[in-house]
């Protein structure tokens, strides 16, 4: 017999059982930081969703008012037309009252995020102007605006509606040609 209660077949058995016991709890510990991995790797990813739906929701609240405000502009431009005419007269209470409309038509579009871009004298950009007619001026810069039938607009420094404009092309040396294009 042995020495000891604990020595022989019984301590075998219960340190492989130990044993046993540790490289199961070390698969689980593996197991929990797996899932606990998947699970930061979820959470962070439903908060780039979120913030991603954010941002395009501030997007399109942004611009919802787009269609609108381009609906607005022909009005904005007869105004410009009337002023241009009005001022050829002496002042009336006509200009006067069509000064003050436009000046609050624009104040209101400003709200908005509205503003109307200078295009005479400006190089043609075709991301901002649209050209109806070339005209030869040796005056101008080649390529540049010559003069501008209706305004371009921004919304919120973004193109709502481009200029419509002359370009000032080079006189052609070879000989007669149309102005209009």
């Amino acid at each position: 017999m042995s020495d000891s209660f604990f020595d022989g077949p019984v301590a075998n058995e219960g340190a492989e059982e130990i044993q046993r016991l540790r490289e199961a709890l070390e698969v689980k510990t593996r197991e929990v930081e797996a899932q606990q991995d998947r699970y930061l790797r979820a959470v962070a990813e439903f908060d780039n969703v979120r913030k991603r739906a954010a941002r395009e929701r501030e997007e399109y609240t942004r611009y919802a008012n787009e269609s609108l405000l381009r609906d607005i502009l022909p009005v904005l431009d007869n105004l410009d037309r009337a002023m241009q005419a009005a001022r050829s007269e002496p002042a009336t209470s006509l200009t006067t009252g069509v000064e003050l409309i436009q000046r609050e038509l624009l104040r209101i579009l400003e709200k908005y995020g509205v503003a109307p871009f200078d295009s005479v004298g400006q190089p043609f950009d075709p991301e901002r102007h649209e050209a109806i007619a070339r005209v030869q001026r040796p005056d101008l810069p080649d390529m540049s605006v010559a003069g501008e039938t209706a305004r371009g607009y921004l919304l919120h420094g973004r193109v709502l509606r481009p200029a419509m404009v002359t370009v000032a092309v080079a006189p052609d040396d070879s000989g007669p040609s149309i102005a209009d294009a």
